[in-house]
């Protein structure tokens, strides 16, 4: 019965995000890899859980919040624009944050 519940609990959030925008991170640009002629303004690390429980999250959702956290983070550092560094792994990635815009 217990399994039932989690079951239903799972599929019930499943389509939801746990990791919300926040103010001025709408405007931070994703870029596929480093620019060439922007000013690197840090790094950061995020993660979000990847499993809850014995079941693994959808790995499309883990991604999105990965990049939704890092570009939470921007504005904080006077950037407007993030790049990947590694790829995620066990519900963690590392980005760049630049500043492109003169």
């Amino acid at each position: 019965m217990r399994s039932i519940l989690l079951v239903a609990a799972l599929a019930a959030t499943s389509g939801c995000t746990f990791v919300h925008m926040a103010p001025g991170a709408t405007k931070v640009k994703v870029l596929a890899s480093a620019p060439t002629s922007c000013e690197k303004r840090g790094e950061v690390e995020v993660s979000v859980k990847d499993r809850l429980g014995p079941y693994e999250r959808s790995e499309a959702q883990v991604r999105d919040e990965l990049e939704t956290l890092a570009r939470n983070e921007a504005p904080g550092v006077g950037a407007d624009s993030i790049s990947p560094l590694l790829p995620p792994r066990d519900g963690e990635q590392r980005w760049a944050m630049w500043r492109c815009a003169r």
